[in-house]
């Protein structure tokens, strides 16, 4: 196996040469420099990353803690803290934690072990009494977290619901559901806050059978429209927190001549290409933007202020 040592011979240079030149040390004589590069080239001489790791304190890899890969929501995160890794060198490590408590603790463990120079959580399970022993400005939440010293960047789901719900009761919906991922949950229980003070605002009821929870893909966006049409009292209006959930809404609705918006309207989140495919009335939500602000949010050293990004509405068909 070609080491230093060996590049050092074919170049004629000393060993602590090779090293400074590797490791990209300034005050090597450019002759000198050419020399061991070449002989570099020659023998096809690759670093061991470990060694240089441990000689720069660094990884050059941030882990990604998300709890589903299939989703696009997650998947937008993802390509924008993708594609701000790519420009300043970095690599990613992904933990995939279908919301088991204990895989995102191990990537809390892998970082410890110093295998990631950080994280970031881009949805959690676990509670921030557990993590806190864990966490330091390495460690970014993509959620409004309530420690002031923790990096976090995330979006304003309370007044973009209470947004949602306004739009709808503008347009004289007085019985509004919402079909949610999840009930807990930062990002979640903030949707729900949105929700239920947006109504109390306007002096609507909320019954419980219009909330449905679960809610994820197409699949649960049918099934959403089966469980709505055997409801006795019915909502007007759904608020559903998935462009994908919408889509399954409104095919399944078509298939059983449920109109929409006459009959049902549906406001959805995300404004994912499948809304703007379908005519799906949706509120942008900037999501890749979320990713490259966690990544940003990362490389700061000190504690950054947060980062709140805030939803727009697009106006389609289904309301």
């Amino acid at each position: 196996m070609t080491n230093i040592r060996s590049i050092a011979k074919l170049a004629g240079v000393s060993v602590s040469t090779v090293s400074r030149v590797l490791n990209d040390h300034p005050y090597v004589k450019e002759e000198k420099r050419r020399k061991v590069l070449d002989a570099v080239d020659q023998l096809n001489y690759i670093k061991n990353a470990n060694a240089v790791h441990l000689s720069k304190g660094k990884t050059y890899s941030i882990g990604v803690i998300l709890p589903y890969l299939n989703l696009p929501y997650f998947g937008e995160i993802l390509q924008g803290i993708a594609g701000e890794a790519l420009k300043y060198g970095y690599h990613l490590q992904l933990f995939q934690t279908n919301y088991d408590r204990g895989a995102e603790l191990d990537a809390f463990h892998r970082l410890q072990m110093k295998e990631v120079d950080g994280l970031i959580l881009t949805s959690r399970s676990n509670s921030l009494d557990v993590l806190a022993p864990f966490i330091g400005p390495n460690v970014v939440f993509c959620e409004n977290v309530y420690d002031p010293t923790y990096k976090k960047v995330f979006i304003n789901h309370y007044q973009g619901i209470r947004s949602g719900v306004e739009f709808l009761h503008s347009k004289g919906h007085s019985r509004i559901g919402m079909c949610l991922h999840r009930t807990f949950g930062t990002n979640s229980e903030e949707r729900i806050r949105g929700f239920y003070d947006s109504s109390e605002a306007a002096r609507m009821t909320v019954c419980d059978d219009w909330i449905f929870n679960d809610c994820y893909d197409l699949q649960d966006g049918r099934d959403v429209i089966n469980s709505w049409e055997q409801l006795k009292e019915k909502p007007t209006a759904l608020i559903v927190t998935s462009d994908q959930v919408s889509a399954g809404m409104l095919t399944e609705a078509g298939k059983k001549s449920i109109r929409i918006p006459e009959d049902l309207a549906i406001l959805s989140f995300d404004n994912h290409p499948i809304a703007d495919a379908l005519g799906i009335t949706s509120f942008e939500v900037p999501i890749r933007i979320l990713g490259e602000a966690a990544f940003t949010l990362f490389l700061e050293k000190e504690h950054p202020e947060p980062v709140v990004l805030d939803t727009r509405l697009f106006k389609r068909g289904t309301v």
